[in-house]
C-alpha cells in the first residue's frame, strides 16, 4: 500500500437513480452521487464549462490598476512585468507583455533568476530597472508581500502596480494599486484565479473585453492554471476548456513546436498533457537558469525560431531529469534508517531541482524531507511535508537556528549556517518524533467509490468524458475494484513499472501499475486484492480495449479492519478513557490470531501496518482494526516476544525465541489498557 487510509465515498442509491433517470450513464452517475451531487441541475452546475466569468472590476484596485497602466501607454512610459519563474508565472509575464506591445505600449519583460536572486521582486532588479529608464512596473504572481520593495519603488520613483494571487499578509505593499482577490475585503466571487487569470483580468480591464481577451489568450491561461493546480471549478474551468480548445489549435509557434517536441497528440491535449508533459519542460527553464527560453518561445513568431526554443526546453527539461536522479540518488545513499526527519546537505546540488527530489523523497519515505544545498558556509534549503506535518510552523520554532525561511504547511524553504545544520536534524527530528507519537506517517488515498466491473465497459470510461477538464476541484475518477484476483504480474519498463492482468468476477482487466516501489514486492500471482485506479481507453494499433491506470493496492478482506487509530493514541499519550481502554484492549482471541499470523512467517515482516493488518484479517477471517493490531505488538514487545522498529512507512518485526512462556499480563500496555478501564 502505497497510501495508509483509503476514503471510499459511498453513494446514495437513489441520488444515482436520478442522474441516470435525467440522462447520465450509470458510471459517471455512480461518481457524481459519490461527490454529493443529487440532482440534474446540480450536476448541470458541476460539469459547467460555459461559466461566464466575472467583470474585473469587481476586484479590487482594478480601476486603479487599469487607470495606472493605461496613463503609461498613453505617454509612452517604459513599463516593466514582473513575474515568477514557474509556468504561471511565465504565462502571466507573456500574457500582459504581448497584450501591452500589441496596444503599443513600451514594455519589457522581466523573471528574476531563480539561484540569484531568488522569488519575488529584489532591489537590485529595481534599481537596474530605474536604470533603464522603467517607469512603471506591474507584478504578475507576485509583490503581495513585498512591503520593503515597494517602499524602494517609492524612493527611486517608480510606480508600482501589483497583480498577484496568494496569500496576503497582515500589511499590504503601499503601492498605486494591490490587486488580488484575497485581500481583506475583497469582493470578487471567485477567490481562486491563478496568477495568469487576474493578469487576464487586468488586460480584459484595459481592453474593455473579456471575450476578445480570453480568444487570444486562452491558450496562456490555461497552462498556468493548470500547472498552478488550481481548482478546475467556476470561471477557471471555462478558462481551461476554451484554453484546452486553443491549445489544439493554437497560432503561437512556440506553444505549437513545444506541443510537437514533447510528444503530445495535440489533437487529444488534455490536463494530464500539461501537467505531465509540457508544464514540466517550460518550468526546466526557471530551474536550470534558462528562464529567458521560456518567455522568447510565448513571444515569438518566428516558427523555426520557435522549433529552437522548443528543443533547448526539451533538453533542458532531460538535463534537470539527470540532475534530479543524480541528487536523489546520493541522498539515498546518506540516508539514516531510523531518522523520523530527513535533514541531508551537500555542496553540488542544484538549488533548483532540490525541492523535486525532497518531494519525492518525502512521499517515498513517508517523513519530512529537507536538503539543504551547501555554498561555503551557508545553505539554501528546500523542503517538503509528509503527513500532515506543518513545515512552516516548525520553522517557526526553529527560527532561532535559521538566518530566514518561508513558505506554507507543505513545503518550505530557508537559509541556515552551516555550523547549525546539526542541531537544526537533531530538533527538528524531536518535533516529527513528538508530531508522529509512534504512529507511522500515513496518507489519505480519495477514492470516488467502489464499482462493479460489469460498469467497466468502453462505452462507460468513454462517457466520463463529460467530467474535463479534470484536475484540482474535479478531479480525475479514482475507482475501486475489491477483491480482484491478480492473475499476472509482468515488469516492464526495465523493471519499473508492472503489467498486471485482474480478474473481478466474470471480467477480466488489463492493468498498467507505474512506479510501484517497494510497495509491489509483497504482490503474487493468485492474490486478492482490492484496486485504487483511473480507468482509461487503450487505443494500440486500433484495437480499444480497458486499462486501469493502478493508484494503490492493498490485500482484499473478508472481515471489518479499520484504518482508525484516534485510540492507540490516546493509549500512547496516556489520555484514554474507560470506553476507549475497553474498545481497544484486546482478548485473548484476538491476542492468539495475531500471534499465529505473526508465527507463521519465516524470518522478519517487513510492511505498512495497515498492509499487515489487512493480510492478518484476511488470513484469520476476523475483524481487526489497525490500533488494536498496533496494540497486540506493543504487548508482546513488552514481554520480550518480539522486536518492532518504524522505518519511515514500513514497520519491521522480529521474533524472538523463548524457551519459556510469556505472561502477557506483565505487558505494561496492557496494564495500562486495564488501569484505564477501571478508572
Amino acid at each position: 500500500m502505497k497510501y495508509g487510509i483509503w476514503k471510499v465515498g459511498t453513494p446514495k442509491q437513489e441520488d444515482v437513480n436520478t442522474l441516470a433517470g435525467a440522462g447520465y450513464p450509470p458510471l459517471t452517475a455512480m461518481i457524481l452521487a459519490a461527490r454529493g451531487i443529487r440532482t440534474a441541475h446540480e450536476a448541470a452546475a458541476y460539469l459547467d464549462r460555459d461559466t461566464p466569468p466575472h467583470d474585473p472590476f469587481a476586484l479590487t484596485d482594478m480601476d486603479l490598476a487599469a487607470g495606472r497602466v493605461g496613463l503609461a501607454m498613453a505617454r509612452g512610459e517604459k513599463i516593466a512585468v514582473f513575474g515568477d519563474y514557474d509556468v504561471d508565472g511565465i504565462t502571466a509575464t507573456c500574457l500582459l507583455t504581448d497584450f501591452l506591445r500589441r496596444h503599443g505600449a513600451n514594455t519589457v519583460p522581466y523573471i528574476p533568476g531563480r539561484m540569484e536572486e531568488g522569488y519575488g521582486l529584489n532591489a537590485a532588479a529595481i534599481r537596474q530597472l530605474r536604470q533603464e529608464g522603467v517607469g512603471l512596473i506591474v507584478t504578475v504572481d507576485c509583490g503581495i508581500t513585498a512591503v520593503e520593495e515597494a517602499a524602494l519603488c517609492r524612493e527611486l520613483g517608480i510606480d508600482l502596480v501589483i497583480t498577484d494571487h496568494h496569500a496576503c499578509k497582515e500589511r499590504l505593499p503601499q503601492a498605486v494599486a494591490v490587486v488580488d482577490p484575497h485581500r481583506p475585503g475583497d469582493r470578487y466571487p471567485h477567490k481562486a484565479l491563478s496568477g495568469v487569470g487576474v493578469a487576464f483580468k487586468l488586460a480584459s480591464a484595459l481592453c474593455g473585453s473579456q471575450e476578445e481577451i480570453l480568444s487570444d489568450y486562452a491558450d496562456m491561461v490555461c497552462l498556468g492554471t493548470v500547472a498552478d493546480v488550481m481548482p478546475l471549478q467556476g470561471e477557471n474551468r471555462t478558462f481551461v476548456y476554451r484554453g484546452l480548445a486553443s491549445l489544439r489549435h493554437t497560432r503561437r509557434p512556440g506553444i505549437a513546436a513545444l506541443i510537437r517536441e514533447s510528444g503530445c497528440d495535440q489533437e487529444n491535449l488534455t490536463t494530464s498533457s500539461i501537467g505531465f508533459s509540457l508544464a514540466p519542460r517550460i518550468n526546466a527553464a526557471g530551474r536550470m537558469g534558462r528562464i529567458e527560453l521560456a518567455v522568447e518561445l510565448f513571444l515569438t513568431q518566428d516558427p523555426r525560431r520557435a522549433e529552437e526554443l522548443a528543443k533547448a526546453l526539451c533538453e533542458l527539461n532531460h538535463q534537470r531529469q539527470a540532475v534530479e536522479s543524480e541528487i536523489y540518488r546520493q541522498a539515498v545513499e546518506m540516508l539514516s534508517q531510523t531518522a523520523e526527519a530527513i535533514v541531508l546537505a551537500n555542496e553540488a546540488w542544484h538549488q533548483g531541482v532540490v525541492g523535486i527530489v525532497a518531494s519525492r523523497i518525502a512521499e517515498e519515505y513517508a517523513c519530512p524531507t529537507f536538503l539543504i544545498c551547501l555554498d561555503g558556509e551557508h545553505g539554501k534549503a528546500s523542503s517538503r511535508s509528509y503527513g500532515g506535518f506543518n513545515l512552516f510552523s516548525s520553522l517557526t520554532a526553529l527560527a532561532p537556528l535559521l538566518e530566514s525561511y518561508g513558505g506554507h504547511e507543505l513545503a518550505a524553504g530557508f537559509t541556515i549556517s552551516r555550523q547549525n545544520i546539526p542541531d537544526f536534524r537533531r530538533e527538528v527530528s524531536a518535533l516529527a518524533r513528538q508530531f508522529y507519537a509512534g504512529e507511522v506517517p500515513r496518507t489519505t488515498l480519495e477514492i470516488d467509490c467502489a464499482v462493479p466491473p460489469e460498469l467497466l465497459t468502453e462505452s462507460g470510461i468513454q462517457a466520463l468524458a463529460q467530467l474535463e477538464p479534470c484536475g484540482g476541484g474535479c478531479p480525475k475518477p479514482e475507482l475501486m475494484l475489491i477483491g480482484a484476483v491478480l492473475e499476472r504480474l509482468i515488469p516492464v519498463g526495465g523493471g519499473k513499472h508492472l503489467r498486471l492482468r485482474l480478474r473481478a468476477g466474470r471480467q477480466g482487466f488489463n492493468a498498467i501499475y507505474f512506479s510501484p516501489g517497494r510497495e509491489a514486492q509483497g504482490l503474487a500471482q493468485g492474490d486478492a486484492v482490492d484496486v485504487a485506479f483511473t480507468p482509461q481507453i487503450n487505443d494500440y494499433r486500433g484495437e480499444r480495449t480497458v486499462l486501469l491506470n493502478i493508484t494503490d493496492i492493498r490485500p482484499a478482506c473478508k472481515a471489518p479492519c479499520s484504518d482508525s487509530i484516534a485510540g492507540y493514541r490516546q493509549l500512547r499519550a496516556g489520555r484514554l478513557d474507560p470506553a476507549g481502554a475497553a474498545a481497544l484492549l484486546p482478548d485473548r482471541s484476538t491476542l492468539a490470531f495475531v500471534w499465529r499470523y505473526l508465527s507463521s512467517i519465516p524470518g522478519p515482516i517487513q510492511d505498512s501496518p495497515m498492509c499487515l493488518c489487512r493480510r492478518i484479517v484476511r488470513w484469520a477471517g476476523r475483524p481487526l482494526s489497525l490500533e488494536q493490531m498496533l496494540t497486540c505488538l506493543d504487548i508482546f514487545a513488552d514481554v520480550g516476544l518480539l522486536q518492532s522498529q518504524r522505518l519511515h512507512k514500513t514497520i519491521t518485526i522480529r521474533l524472538i525465541p523463548r524457551e519459556q512462556k510469556a505472561d502477557l499480563s506483565q505487558s505494561q500496555t496492557m496494564r495500562a489498557l486495564l488501569q484505564a478501564k477501571e478508572s
